[in-house]
């Protein structure tokens, strides 16, 4: 028993929890109508399609410079990246490609003066995060519709000013890596036999192969990375910042590092998450991602000043798992839609916790 009970102690009470209640969840699909495998299915695309943007998390938190609230600066790095390759109409993997690319270059360069912001305001990190992130939203808000585009595809109406607010990327590059390795077709999808409602039925269990090992490529990029001088450098500076500049380490010059690496890979996230939803989001869109981001990498066991790529894949997969399967059982359960409900105290309830860690530890 104490076995049991210690073993869960290291995966983390508030994790076990959760997994056992999805578990539940899973299980009684069927007597409600849900199949098991089309809920499985939205499970896996929404894992992978959002784990670089957790993944951004990880080298501020590991700096010490907090949970990154500015994450929008990269989000619109991102959604910039698209546009400027739209309008020079270069579609499939080359396109998708290049917008990541480009994206990483213009999160990098925002990075750097986000950084020299941040390292101006020490300990206010949070909150200068959330108002740059705000702010850098509804200042891009009147740049969309002012930015010279001309792609008839990207553009409003028939004037032909200003960005739509959600762009298909059909013609583009949507769900070009959820069908690796051909890149064309359905890509991979089993068939799987399954009972729902009493009646046996076949459910198409689509997997996004490809989006699946960009993400973990990412992911071994980063955990590389901490494992370098450079990053066992950045982790020092998080951890002690005394110690790190007895050592002789650059404080400011690591944490301004790992802010333009989070801003980066949330450029990157931000096309990889287009290219599996199929469409681009203008506008205040990139607001609904800044929350939901900074609680998946806490469910998944990260605290402010530490973070690893399992708080990464663990936080992504059951962070969408509540807001996928949750939702959907239990508005079929009871017939009453409470999605917004879970998806609000999930979020929010997981930040409150954090920063109350916060408060006790300097307390």
């Amino acid at each position: 028993m104490n076995r049991v009970v210690k073993a869960i102690d290291r995966f983390g009470r508030a994790k076990f929890i959760i997994a056992a209640f999805l578990f539940i969840l899973l299980m009684i699909a069927p007597i409600y109508g849900v199949s098991r495998v089309s809920t499985i299915n939205d499970v896996v695309l929404r894992f992978a399609m959002n784990g670089v943007l957790v993944l951004s998390m990880v080298p501020m938190i590991q700096s010490g410079c907090g949970l990154n609230f500015g994450i929008p600066l990269g989000l619109i790095s991102g959604l910039l990246a698209e546009a400027i390759i739209m309008e020079y109409n270069w579609t499939g993997a080359a396109g998708f490609i290049a917008a990541m690319a480009l994206g990483a270059l213009i999160g990098a360069i925002l990075g750097i003066f986000y950084g020299y912001l941040l390292n101006r305001i020490k300990g206010d990190e949070m909150v200068i995060a959330t108002y740059v992130g705000y702010a850098i939203i509804y200042f891009m808000n009147m740049m969309w519709l002012g930015l010279p585009f001309k792609n008839p595809a990207s553009v409003q109406g028939y004037a032909g000013e200003g960005l739509r607010v959600t762009i298909s990327l059909d013609k583009y590059w949507s769900h070009v890596f959820d069908r690796w390795p051909s890149f064309q077709g359905e890509g991979l999808v089993l068939n799987i036999p399954e009972v729902v409602n009493g009646q046996q039925t076949v459910q198409n269990l689509r997997i996004p192969v490809g989006t699946i090992l960009l993400f973990l490529l990412f992911c071994l990029l980063i955990w590389l990375f901490f494992r370098s001088k450079t990053g066992t450098a950045m982790t020092a500076v998080g951890s002690n910042a005394d110690y790190a500049r007895a050592a002789g380490i650059n404080i400011n010059r690591m944490r301004q590092l790992s802010v333009v690496m989070s801003t980066s890979l949330a450029a990157v996230g931000m096309v990889i998450y287009g290219q599996s939803y199929g469409f681009a989001q203008y506008y205040t869109a990139p607001q609904f991602f800044m929350f939901p981001t900074v609680a998946a990498i806490l469910l998944g066991g990260a605290v402010l000043t530490k973070a690893t790529i399992s708080n990464v894949l663990w936080g992504a997969f059951l962070f969408q798992a509540v807001l996928t399967m949750t939702p959907s059982i239990i508005n079929s359960a009871i017939e009453l839609d409470i999605s917004e409900v879970i998806r609000m105290v999930v979020t929010n309830g997981l930040i409150v916790i954090a920063l109350t860690r916060k408060v006790r530890k300097n307390g």
